[in-house]
């Protein structure tokens, strides 16, 4: 089964403030803003919901395919995809613009102030549609370029490729009708807690009226777990225990990075959420998205426990 990730890479610059921010910031002056943070220093991290997921996936031993933009500034990034063994070949370079780029502040409070260039994400990844076996793949819209989100689905649908829409951070964007056009025949339609919200008030659909238009819709709750619904039924799947939670940013990219391998295994959707939970607990114990790691034994491990 080929299985195409659209969506985004970016790098993600991290930066912490030996202070508060609050400190520094005057609150009867809040209209004429004009503040610099001197930060300790700055690390530099692999990240992007594309790259996120087809890390996660690698792991497991599936081969993704990534259908992104990547910015003149590509070559880090590529020989990070490149020693993990992820193909860089779907991946459109755009030579006029950078990477995208998440610039994170974070304070002593856990406070932050980012910064976002989507760069190259503004660009279309161009998939070919036509090189694919409906068939023998499957196609995860991720967030990323926003005419791609809107675009590939349609494109699936008139070829009859099964897809997962995973909305996301992008659901400010879309209007009803969009929404509901591309909701309608995903396989999956995966969501937190507040994007699901978000949706239903946006298409003033109630969440039944949702599972008419998608096959599943798998919500993450975080700590909570995760839940899949269907027409059918309502299942609540736990939280696999992790050894400890250094960074929980980017463990949604992880769970679906499991839940998609077991769907490609023909499990159940049940166990295949199971995995997603998995996954998503080795990602939570690692700072950064793409920087934890583990053998098959291990993940099979946490799965039986």
């Amino acid at each position: 089964m080929n299985i195409i990730v659209s969506g985004s890479l970016a790098y993600d610059r991290i930066m912490d403030f030996p202070g508060y921010f609050s400190d520094h910031i005057l609150p009867d002056k809040i209209h004429a803003l004009n503040v610099c943070f001197q930060v300790n220093g700055m690390k530099e991290k692999y990240g992007g919901t594309a790259g996120n997921i087809a890390y996660a996936l690698t792991l497991l031993g599936e081969k993704p395919v990534i259908s992104a933009t990547i910015g003149h500034d590509y070559q880090r990034y590529f020989a990070w995809l490149t020693k993990n063994g992820i193909s860089t070949e779907n991946i459109k370079i755009i030579d006029d613009e950078f990477t995208a780029g998440a610039y994170i502040t974070t304070d002593l409070a856990d406070n932050q102030i980012t910064g976002f260039n989507p760069g190259a994400m503004k660009y279309s990844s161009a998939l070919d549609f036509d090189k694919l076996h409906p068939q023998e793949t499957m196609v995860v819209v991720a967030p990323g370029n926003f005419k791609d989100m809107v675009n590939y689905p349609r494109a699936c649908k008139g070829r009859g490729i099964d897809y997962i829409f995973d909305p996301g951070q992008s659901l400010p964007l879309w209007d009803a009708e969009d929404l509901v056009h591309v909701i309608e025949g995903c396989r999956i339609l995966i969501v937190n807690d507040y994007e699901l919200n978000l949706i239903i008030s946006k298409t003033g659909l109630k969440k039944e009226a949702l599972l008419g238009l998608a096959g599943t819709i798998i919500t993450t709750r975080g700590a909570l777990g995760s839940q899949v619904s269907t027409l059918d039924r309502e299942i609540g799947i736990s939280p696999i225990q992790a050894r400890k939670v250094e960074d929980p940013t980017g463990a949604g990219d992880s769970y679906r990075g499991g839940l998609i391998s077991g769907l490609i295994r023909g499990k159940d959707m049940e166990q295949c959420a199971r995995m997603g939970s998995v996954c998503a607990s080795f990602a939570v114990e690692c700072y950064g998205t793409q920087e934890y790691r583990f053998t098959l034994d291990e993940f099979n491990e946490r799965l039986n426990r």
